[in-house]
């Protein structure tokens, strides 16, 4: 028997067709908008903001059309914490004793 699979491209089977004013363009004519949303930082604020944040991403996400598709990425870094302790007058929150790093936490 004979291989008689045909061959093609990479273009060929890619399904975008272009990238265009921060939106994607896919083959099948679907349309992809990219955003960029910067949150703070975990634990960083009151209920009362966290609930205004809820409440502007609840109202945006039912504004959006049916069959709409949303992907909400999280980034978390690792990051370790030295505390100066060459400092004296410091409150309970910058106490070294308080001060756990993340590593210690992993």
């Amino acid at each position: 028997m004979r291989n008689v699979a045909k061959t093609t491209t990479l273009e060929n089977k890619f399904p975008l067709l272009a990238v265009e004013n921060n939106c994607i363009l896919s083959k099948d004519a679907d349309i992809t908008a990219c955003f960029e949303v910067r949150l703070p930082e975990l634990f960083t604020v009151a209920s009362a903001e966290y609930e205004a944040i809820h409440s502007a991403w609840h109202k945006a996400i039912k504004t959006l059309p049916d069959f709409t598709v949303i992907h909400k990425q999280d980034w978390y870094i690792k990051e370790s914490y030295a505390p100066d302790l060459a400092i004296e007058d410091q409150s309970f929150y910058q106490s070294p004793i308080n001060a756990i790093s993340t590593s210690d936490r992993s």
